[in-house]
């Protein structure tokens, strides 16, 4: 399993992209979407809501389990990935592509985001 050495991840299993004039993009790794297994539906955070960060924002139901979506950082979400609440699969197939989650325009980064490498140390793989 490789992590994007671009992205930054919370302890929760979410990654976030640098933001891009102020707005970033969220998802859940690689690792999160194999250890849920096939994700089966998506409740995402709505345009305009406001996320904060290591707050709860949406879940992820599998046909192993439900798991809650965390923030990982704060602001206002701008925009949600229609294709995954249409078939939600895509969180497995292409967690770090297609199937990313939303999009938020930043207002704060937590300081404990990780690297590719101290998350792959986090989460031993």
């Amino acid at each position: 399993m490789s992590n994007p050495q671009q992205l930054r991840y919370s302890k929760e299993h979410e990654w976030v992209s640098a933001a891009e004039d102020g707005v970033a993009t969220v998802g859940i790794t690689e690792y999160a979407a194999n250890a849920l297994g096939d994700v089966v539906y998506a409740q995402l955070p709505e345009v305009g809501d406001t996320v904060s960060a290591g707050e709860t924002c949406g879940e992820l139901e599998s046909t192993k389990s439900v798991s809650d979506l965390y923030a990982p950082v704060s602001g206002e979400v701008t925009e949600v990935n229609e294709d995954v609440v249409n078939d939600p699969s895509l969180v497995n197939s292409a967690p770090f592509e297609g199937g990313w989650l939303f999009k938020v325009r930043v207002s704060e980064e937590p300081a404990d985001l990780l690297s590719a490498d101290e998350y792959a140390d986090f989460s031993g793989n």
